[in-house]
């Protein structure tokens, strides 16, 4: 049974359980839990993490922890009893977990690292608190590091800062809001304290110390390194200011064994000092380790015979250095010891040795050397800083070693009361002393004794160094052969206090011989007492003594003998009269140096502090001595003087009163100087329990009231200042010893000190009360006074009560004088002292507050009205804010605040406002929390009294703007830091409070008749940015913190917005102040992402629609503002689809019951559909989104702008963001268009426009100029320079009205480059796909719609479906192309259907035109295209199984876009499909057509010499036709359409079958003429597939003879005589260049390949007009099924062409099963492959205007990659049935040993080839096959025939007649019936200097020729590299220029004949590229076919090719309009001219 618990109520959880029991609850290892009931082994409770959810788990998976339980029960709160910061710490490391992780993931990996260590360390520190084995200190030093670190990680992840005291977290409700900032900046300092050094020092919260922080060397001496000493040493380790050239430490002394180990086996390890009290100053100076080697031994180290081994000298071996600032930033850094080597040096001359460091340190290298070993003295360091038991506290392993203090010499920066010392330091200087008759000098050794007054020598009185033992003699160290000594070695000698009066010093001299004895001979001594007569020590000096002589023979034991003799010099002159007789004479000329320096507490080297202590004795004297007690120094007087004092103040009062008075005060001033401040805790106990002077009182409150009182007339007031400063202790005697006497005498005499004192304080408020603006002694005396004043309260209050004091306090502070009074520096210091008054004792009395507060709000209130001392002000008012808070229980708290609230608030709101302005940080954050803790503070009656209290409605709206605009600035400027989030939310909750109090009074005083817009609109503004705040977006942050904020403070942003709703309401009619300016904030606070915030404001705009409704018939403006501020908003991030959804559903409901109700829905419809396509628009904008994206986006909000809401600005702001979007996307000409929809709506006026965007304010005019200079420069930049010209001409028409020429020159010049680029700059044609966007997972501006989209350059169908598929990762790709039903339209999915489409283009009549460039040609083909189409094949009706061309339809689909591409968009939606099914006749006519088109081309190409060398394309096209044709293509289509059973069932296709027939009969003329041209280029090595082509031709005839009866006469290959049909069919010349070129460029002569699936001429045709893949002349690609193939091949009934190579680019696909999907298709042919030839597709300028539309729906090519289609056509394939299997036919087949084509992809370079000048015309094509066809068909022999007459109409067209010597007649081409077919020629075009079919060109030696080039290299040796170029299309012009050109008309007569003479004339040398045949091709036949001149239309007309220096023989004999040259190519030979030369002479004839 389930039981409650009582005591186990929460645990952590030890174990994961994953609640596999029924109702139980999933819990992970570390979770707590709160458990509510147990039963037999199992709890039942809830998880911390997720408290709404109850389950059970197993009780020992549980940890129990105690825990306090409050409000038991159902809803009873468990907090665990633990300390807060192992809570916090269990917290935090939760918190920073996710966030951890997420570092990683974000690459930042350097804080994933150190945070994980901090974590760790966290982690045990949290144990080692757990454990509870710790001390108190320990524990507050692991708190420490524990909120160091949890700072630091706070920080560094961007988290709250925590606010702390003592290592606690504050709780704010607890503590002042004053309070609350400092310990948020005080935290902020030690988080950046670790930041930057991480925990070297102890944070302090708060508080500083005054103390200067002493630093202490550890030294550590690891060892001493040499091979050559051999003896014991001393190692004096020493530190050395070198500046001023002494020692500044005692010595630290290691002694060594020889072997280099401690001579005290004990030492082992343990050779460590601690150079303690070096202050700060001192780690600046230039500090040295120097550490001297003293070795033992023998006298000369290398010489054994100077002296016995048994006798030891003290002798000078080496020193060492190491430079502490060298090292001092390295060991700052590190903390912890650091080792370094110390080289050894010796000295070269022992007399320097006591220079040695010295030189060393200067580098004097010459004085001293580095012995030969390696002698290295190795130390460790290490920098210590803090007080000594800090230092304990903190290494407590230093101080286990043994470690030797070794202190400074003398004091140091801080006295501590309990540091007795009585330490004398000796330095034994130098000596001077006489030969004595021997011929080489002494070696000295002086020997020290310590002797007592009774002469017993003092035991261990000397120390040579800390770390070894004192001992009782001294011997010094013996410098060799020296009578002038130099040691400078320093001895402590640490005598008793008790000994030292008495005691002397004795110094012997001994010569130490060499000689065998080695004798040491005592030859003279020296002493010195250590005190003098007059009780003073030995002087810190050098001290010359005098030297005696003696011998070992005399005794010491009676020390009177010589202590009567004088020392030294100052001793001589005392005594002058001294015996001679004495046994000790003097040697005068010897003489021996010491120096002195005493550091003791006890005792005195200043005879007049002795002779005051001794003042009795010199009664006389008192005076004098008083008086010169001020000039002894410091460390003399802190001696027990202070007795004495008072002493001789009771001796005699009146005397001595005022003298002792100014001693008393110089001692007391002493305490102030930092270096003795610790003796004031000395002082105080003196006062406490030593003073004893009960009548002193008396004489020191008349001294001090007599300096009070003189200061007003003294001009020297050094002395009263100096009594001033003493006040605090002079005030501590006095109460001392009042409270003495009191004692003693019971009382009496109170009044009278009662009085006293209150006349003290006249004179005290006298000496403040005083003018001192112009006496600066008298300002520094108030000062000083002012300083100690607060300092006295505490020993008053002893005295009288806190009421008695507070009034003299009152009174005090009141008599200073107002701040206009006094200058600046008297500001600071009178109010530093009110500062120290609030944070006195007495200011924390409630009764004292009472009588102090007003005065204190007085001096305040005056300097914030005049904005002086801003910051002690604030720093007072948080002092007063504080006590408050801390009294806030009692009563009288109420009246306080009311106090403040009348003094204080308002002048708080204006210096709030003026620092705010001025933007000074600090200072408004000291004061924003003044002003919250009194708003804090303040209650229901303060809010009643301070309203009640304003005498007009003026003074209430004044405060109400005034606190208003505060609480806005408050928000707006972000005066705490973002990671203050503790201290915003306390603001925001004060805010809310306040607001709610003073909008009852906005309500009351200002809604009615006193409406008042500015307060209300101050009011609005401040409630839309308190719940706008960041801090207070509680959506953001994590669950566990939001949880907490609720708790506290609830949904702020709720209570605001119920309070806003409220006061809107209360408005009334007012409301329509508020429209339109309201609309945007309140929409602000709609899209918080708080549904209750939003439930409550969106009905708001209903209303606002209501009012605008009422006043003006509609609500226009709160429409337009709405739109505005909506999309701003939007974009900014806010907003999201719930609140769209809520946002009309709330808004729809209230506009129901309205009448004007259908505007207002169509309004609130409009809004929602303009937010969906906002958020679509932020969602693409913010993500990482693709640029197609971002633009389809923001071009469907643009045209919503523009067209459905009509929001001018907002559609040009987004031109502007859509144009950025094409620029960074390099779309230049998207971006040109962009921007001309902006400056379409401009007009060429004078209207100035404001500043909008980036545009200056500027005239219409200007602006508009502007944009189309930018426009113009887009354009070009986008190579769309058709585009650019209209506006070059618009602008210049501008400058010319204006006159102004020089713009005008420039624009023209502008046009006419763009012109030129037209014509010689490459281009590419881009590729179009059509794409559908399917299911509602698509953004809403793509949701079921289709679009056309433009390619990029070199883009093909896969690579464009990759890229789609890469932007819509969860899109699935359709397979087929049919229209997709609802259920995939309405699914949540994502469908991609893309498919390739060809362009339509709308200037059908440009590429028409005969005498048009192909390169403008082709920009029509490609631009302003808004029609697309697409054709799938399918049968209809029964299959044919004999012949599938009788029922294959073609079903067209032709898409009209919204607009035209290029656009503003790189794609447009679909407005319109239109469905139209095409014939099989029709599609028969369109293929036939098409190929014939196809080999005019190819034929003029290489008749005209366009293409150069490699005749392989002809071949494999020739092939390809004829093949098929000879194996039943023509003929499928002859049974299917010729047959009588179909003409009789199809009657009305009587025309068209004839129109078939015609096409038929003209396509064997035009391959007879193409076998005579390839018969001239053919190479030897080719020539047996010539012959198989003129054999197959021959069958083709044949094939087609009893159809056509006539055409053996036709044929120009086959024919012997050219009938008058023939020949009209030739001058019809239907195989014009333009012709040619109008051929689909990616038509099936382009892709007849390998794997070409039909070999028939028709149906290789049929499937590339019907097949799906359509390609388009500009590059683009359809789609093409491959049951259509399967049709060519059922066309081809000789299975052994199947798959005959027929073209160049071909299908990689040998499959016949499914193999051409939509999606997986790419390109044909490249362009280059038929030079400049457009595609067919795009219409035929020969075909009349009733067939064109068919001819052009039928251009449909395959596609050549291998991959499945019938996924796209599977029900129109494969309905009747699967198609049969066919292999691909090998290359061989056709040309024999020819490489096969490997790779039929095209490279990408293929769409750059530029067209090819084509001027090709009938009978030259007739002239270069002439020699072919008489080579294999016999003589054909013809006689001229002339032409027929036309029809009215046509263009005459006859050609000269190619006489040969043989009578051979031309070939002629067949035309088509006149009357259907009217052809005209079309001239080549003048601008393309490079043909694309040159053999060698780079484009097709790759695989992208799909075979050409392996067939070139396999029979010619072709290198597979193309040669390099030696010219460039940028480096040459297109044309050549004559000086006469000009002088032409732009068109020259028109001349049908070659008899006429201008066609020559009108011929210019071709700048053609220079492409050689490769090296190892050689023609048959060097004689190249000339070609005639196209129609002299134009004055730059390409040349023939002919060496320059040849002309024509006829040139000389008729006038010419132009000068001419015929150029041979560079093979030419004699043969050639004379050739040309007869041909020409055959034309004129």
């Amino acid at each position: 049974m389930w039981t409650p618990t009582e005591e186990e109520k929460y645990g952590v959880v030890t174990c994961s359980f994953r609640g596999s029991v029924p109702q139980g609850l999933v819990l992970e290892i570390g979770e707590t839990v709160q458990i509510l009931e147990k039963c037999e082994g199992w709890y039942r409770g809830v998880s911390t993490k997720k408290p709404n959810v109850k389950g059970i788990f197993p009780a020992n998976y549980i940890h129990l922890k105690k825990a306090i339980v409050s409000n038991r029960g159902q809803y009873e709160t468990v907090v665990p009893l633990e300390d807060s910061i192992v809570t916090e710490v269990t917290a935090t490391l939760q918190e920073w977990a996710s966030l951890w992780k997420q570092l990683y993931v974000k690459h930042k990996v350097d804080l994933f690292y150190k945070l994980r260590h901090v974590m760790n360390e966290l982690i045990d520190l949290r144990r080692q608190l757990l454990s509870g084995h710790l001390t108190q200190d320990q524990v507050r030093e692991v708190k420490r590091h524990i909120t160091v670190r949890l700072d630091w990680g706070n920080e560094h992840l961007g988290l709250d800062l925590v606010p702390r005291k003592d290592f606690e977290v504050v709780d704010s409700d607890q503590i002042s809001v004053s309070d609350l900032y400092k310990m948020h900046l005080s935290s902020r300092q030690s988080v950046q304290q670790s930041t930057s050094q991480v925990d070297t020092m102890r944070p302090r919260h708060g508080e500083t110390c005054r103390m200067p922080v002493p630093h202490h060397f550890f030294l550590s001496l690891k060892s001493f390194t040499y091979n050559t000493i051999g003896e014991d040493t001393d190692v004096f380790f020493s530190l050395y200011d070198m500046r001023e050239g002494k020692q500044i430490s005692e010595r630290f002394l290691v002694r060594l064994n020889k072997n280099g180990g401690p001579r005290n086996p004990e030492k082992i390890e343990r050779m460590c000092a601690l150079f303690t009290d070096l202050s700060s100053k001192d780690m600046k100076r230039d500090l040295y380790i120097v550490a001297h080697v003293i070795r033992i031994g023998r006298m000369l180290l290398n010489d054994s015979k100077k002296g016995p081994a048994h006798l030891h000298y003290r002798r000078p071996y080496g020193c060492a250095v190491l430079s502490i600032l060298d090292v001092l930033q390295s060991l700052t850094e590190l903390k912890e010891e650091k080792d370094f080597v110390l080289k050894v040096y010796t000295c070269n001359n022992e007399g320097e040795w006591s220079q040695i460091h010295e030189n060393i340190i200067r580098k004097s290298s010459a004085k001293y050397s580095a012995p030969s070993a390696s002698h290295g003295l190795i130390i460790s360091l290490q920098l210590l800083r803090g007080d000594m038991e800090q230092i304990r506290r903190e290494n407590p392993m230093i101080f286990s070693r043994g470690l030797a203090i070794t202190r400074k010499l003398g004091f140091p920066d801080v006295i501590m009361p309990g540091d007795i010392r009585n330490d004398l330091y000796l330095t034994l200087e130098k000596g001077d002393f006489e030969r004595g008759g021997k011929s080489v000098q002494k070696n000295i050794e002086v020997t020290m004794y310590v002797l007592y007054a009774d002469g017993e020598i003092l035991k261990d009185c000397i120390s040579l160094g800390s770390g070894e033992p004192n001992r009782s003699s001294y011997h010094s160290f013996v410098l060799y052969h020296s009578n002038s000594p130099r040691w400078g070695e320093i001895v402590k000698l640490p005598i008793p206090i008790d000994r030292f009066r008495g005691s002397h010093l004795r110094f012997e001299f001994r010569h130490c011989s060499t000689k065998d004895k080695g004798e040491k001979k005592l030859f003279g001594f020296a002493f010195s007492p250590l005190m003098r007569d007059d009780g003073t020590t030995l002087s810190d000096d050098i001290h010359e003594l005098y030297v005696y002589k003696c011998d070992e023979n005399s005794t010491f034991n009676n020390h009177a003998l010589y202590l009567g003799l004088p020392c030294c010099k100052e001793d001589y002159n005392g005594c002058p009269n001294v015996p001679s007789s004495l046994i000790f004479q003097r040697s005068t000329k010897e003489s021996f140096f010491i120096s002195t320096q005493l550091s003791s507490t006890k005792l005195t080297q200043n005879v007049d502090l002795l002779a005051l202590l001794k003042w009795k004795a010199f009664p006389d004297r008192i005076m004098d001595i008083l008086g010169r007690l001020r000039h002894v120094s410091g460390e003399e007087i802190v001696k027990d003087i202070l007795d004495t004092l008072f002493v001789i103040l009771d001796d005699n009062t009146e005397k001595y009163g005022l003298l002792v008075f100014q001693s008393l005060v110089f001692i007391i001033n002493l305490l102030r100087d930092i270096k003795y401040f610790h003796f004031r805790p000395v002082m105080d106990t003196y006062i406490q329990k030593h003073f004893a002077g009960a009548l002193a009182y008396k004489e020191l409150i008349r001294c001090l009231k007599w300096y009070m009182d003189c200061s007003a007339e003294l001009i020297r007031q050094d002395h009263i200042q100096e009594a001033m400063r003493a006040l605090e202790y002079l005030f501590k005697f006095i109460v001392q010893s009042r409270i003495l006497y009191s004692r003693a005498t019971c009382g009496m005499e109170e009044e009278q000190f009662r009085s006293s004192i209150q006349e003290l304080f006249h004179s005290i408020r006298f000496v403040l009360s005083l003018d001192s603006r112009n006496s600066e002694t008298l300002l520094f005396t108030q000062a000083a006074l002012l300083n100690s004043f607060p300092t006295i309260f505490d020993e008053l209050l002893q005295m009288f009560t806190v009421q008695e004091v507070a009034e003299f306090v009152r009174g005090t502070l009141g008599s200073m004088p107002s701040t206009v009074h006094i200058g600046q520096s008297m500001d600071v210091v009178k109010l530093q002292s009110i500062a120290r008054t609030v944070d006195s004792r007495l200011f924390s009395f409630s009764e004292s507050r009472r009588i102090l507060l007003p005065v204190v709000l007085h001096h305040i209130h005056l300097h914030l009205r005049q904005q002086k001392e801003l910051l002690i002000c604030s720093g007072i008012l948080g002092s007063i804010f504080s006590i408050v808070k801390t009294s806030s229980l009692e009563a009288d708290v109420l009246e306080e605040v009311e106090m403040m609230v009348e003094s204080l608030l308002d002048v708080l709101l204006q210096t709030l406002l003026t620092i705010m302005s001025k933007s000074h940080a600090q200072e408004a954050g000291e004061y924003v929390s003044c002003l919250l803790s009194l708003l804090r503070q303040m209650c229901d009656t303060h809010y009643q009294h301070l309203l009640d209290n304003f005498q007009s409605k003026d003074e209430l709206k004044e405060f109400l703007l005034k606190i208003f605009c505060v609480f806005r600035n408050l928000m707006k400027m972000s005066v705490f830091p973002r990671d203050w989030m503790v201290m915003r939310l306390l603001t925001s909750n004060v805010i809310v409070t306040t607001v709610q109090y003073l909008s009852s009074a906005l309500h009351k005083n200002f809604t009615e008749t006193d409406f008042d817009f500015k307060v209300w609109n101050s009011y609005f503004s401040l409630a839309v940015l308190f719940i706008n705040q960041p801090s207070l977006q509680l959506e953001i942050i994590t669950s566990a913190k939001r949880k907490k904020i609720l708790d506290k403070y609830g949904d702020m942003r709720v209570m605001m917005a119920y309070e806003l709703f409220s006061m809107w309401q209360n408005l009334g009619e007012h409301k329509i102040h508020f429209i339109p300016g309201m609309i945007g904030p309140f929409l602000g606070v709609t899209l918080v992402p708080q549904p209750e915030v939003r439930n409550i404001m969106i009905p708001i705009f209903h209303d606002m629609m209501d009012w605008e409704q009422r006043k003006n018939g509609n609500f226009k403006q709160v429409e337009a503002e709405l739109i505005d501020k909506l999309d701003s908003m939007v974009s900014e991030g806010k907003g999201d689809e719930s609140y769209r959804e809520l946002f009309g559903l709330l808004l729809l409901e209230k506009i129901e019951q309205e009448t004007w109700r259908e505007t207002g829905i169509s309004f609130v419809t409009s809004v929602t559909r303009l937010m969906e396509r906002l958020l679509d628009y932020r969602d693409c904008m913010k993500g990482e989104e693709t640029e197609n994206k971002k633009v389809g986006c923001t071009v469907n909000l643009m045209n919503f702008y523009k067209s459905e809401i009509n929001k001018e600005e907002m559609y040009i702001r987004y031109i502007h963001k859509l144009c950025d979007m094409h620029l960074q996307a390099e779309n230049y000409t998207e971006a040109a268009f962009t921007l001309l929809l902006y400056c379409e709506l401009l007009q060429w006026e004078e209207r100035p426009l404001r500043e909008f965007l980036h545009y200056p304010p500027q005239t219409e005019w200007q602006r508009k100029e502007g944009l189309c200079r930018k426009i113009i420069h887009y354009f070009s930049k986008g190579k769309s320079w058709e585009f650019g010209i209209p506006l070059c001409r618009e602008l210049a028409c501008q400058y010319e009205s204006l006159y102004d020429y020089q713009s005008l020159s420039w624009i023209r010049k502008m046009e006419a480059s763009y012109y030129d680029s037209i014509m010689e700059q490459q281009r590419l044609e881009p590729e179009f796909f059509r794409v559908g966007f399917y299911g509602r997972k698509f953004p809403f501006f793509l949701r079921n719609k289709e679009y056309v989209c433009r390619g990029h350059d070199y883009e093909r169908l896969e690579a464009f479906q990759q890229r789609m598929l890469s932007e819509f990762p969860q899109a699935v790709a359709m397979q087929h192309p049919n229209h997709p039903d609802d259920t995939i339209l309405q699914c949540d999915a994502q469908y991609l259907q893309i498919y390739a489409v060809t362009p339509i283009p709308d200037c059908m009549d440009v590429l028409q035109m005969d005498r048009v460039p192909d390169r403008v040609k082709s920009f029509y083909r490609v631009n302003n295209v808004r029609k697309f189409r697409y054709d799938r094949p399918f049968h209809k009706g029964p299959k044919d199984k004999e012949n599938e061309f009788k029922s294959l339809w073609i079903e067209r689909t032709t898409l009209t876009l919204t607009h035209s591409l290029p656009g503003i968009s790189r794609w447009f939606e679909v407005e319109r499909r239109e469905l139209v099914e095409v014939s099989p006749l029709e599609n028969a006519i369109q293929v036939v057509e098409n190929k014939n088109q196809e080999l005019r081309a190819l034929i003029g190409q290489y008749q005209h010499k366009q293409v150069h060398g490699n005749i392989n394309l002809l071949s494999m096209c020739l092939n390809g036709v004829i093949d098929a044709a000879v194996n039943g293509g023509i003929a499928r289509y002859q049974e299917a359409f010729f047959d009588k059973d179909y003409i009789t069932k199809h009657p009305g296709d009587a025309e068209k079958i004839a129109q078939l027939k015609e096409l038929m009969q003209e396509q064997v003329h035009i391959l007879g003429v193409g076998l005579a041209v390839h018969e001239k280029f053919v190479h030897p090595e080719m020539r047996p597939l010539h012959k198989k082509l003129i054999d197959q031709f021959q069958m083709m005839r044949a094939s087609l003879y009893h159809e056509f009866p006539g055409l053996d006469k036709l044929s120009p290959a086959c024919s012997g005589s050219s009938t008058p049909r023939g020949s009209v069919l030739a001058s019809h010349s239907p195989v014009s260049p333009e012709s040619l070129k109008m051929t689909h460029r990616h038509s099936p002569m382009n892709l007849m390949g390998t794997g070409r699936h039909s070999s028939s001429s028709l149906s290789s045709h049929a499937s590339s007009e019907a097949g799906n893949m359509v390609m388009l002349g500009d590059g683009s690609v359809g789609e093409a099924p491959e049951d259509l193939y399967h049709h060519m091949q059922l066309a081809s009934p000789n299975p052994r062409y199947q798959g005959s190579v027929t073209n160049v680019s071909v299908l990689s696909s040998s499959q016949a099963s499914p193999s051409s999907s939509s999606l997986s298709s790419t390109h044909s042919a490249p362009s280059q492959m038929i030079a400049s030839a457009p595609s067919s597709a795009r219409g035929s300028p020969s075909l009349p205007d009733k067939y064109r539309h068919a001819r052009e729906m039928m251009l449909l090519l395959p596609t050549h990659r291998d991959r499945p289609s019938s996924a796209m056509y599977p029900a129109a394939i494969l309905e009747n049935g699967q198609l049969p299997n066919f292999q691909p036919a090998l290359f061989q087949q056709v040309i024999g040993a020819c490489k096969p084509c490997s790779d039929p992809n095209l490279s990408v370079a293929e769409k750059a080839v530029p067209a090819a000048p084509s001027s090709w015309s009938l009978d030259s094509g007739a002239r270069e096959a002439q020699p072919f066809l008489s080579a294999h068909m016999g003589r054909i022999l013809a006689p001229p025939v002339p032409p027929r007459s036309l029809l009215h109409g046509h263009y005459s067209l006859h050609f000269d007649t190619f006489h040969h010597p043989l009578g051979d007649t031309p070939p002629a081409l067949p035309a088509r019936t006149l009357r259907k077919s009217p052809l005209h020629p079309i001239p080549a075009s003048p601008t393309s200097p490079q043909s694309g079919l040159d053999g060698s060109n780079s484009t097709l030696s790759g695989s992208a020729s799909s075979g050409v080039s392996s067939l070139s290299e396999s029979n010619f040796g072709h290198p597979s590299e193309a040669p390099p170029r030696t010219d460039t299309m940028d480096s040459m012009p297109s044309q050549a220029w004559h000086a006469d050109e000009d002088l032409e008309p732009p068109y020259l007569p028109v001349h049908y004949s070659l008899s006429e003479s201008a066609v020559l004339d009108s011929i210019k040398a071709q700048p053609c590229r220079s492409h050689s045949a490769p090296g190892c091709v050689i023609p048959q036949d060097p004689m190249d076919p000339p070609a005639l001149p196209p129609k002299p239309y134009h004055p730059r007309l390409p040349a023939l090719e002919h060496d320059e220096g040849v002309l024509l023989r006829e040139e000389a004999d008729r006038p010419r309009g132009l000068h001419r040259k015929a150029s041979l190519p560079p093979g030419s030979t004699k043969e050639e001219q004379a050739r040309l030369a007869w041909e020409h002479g055959r034309g004129e004839q």
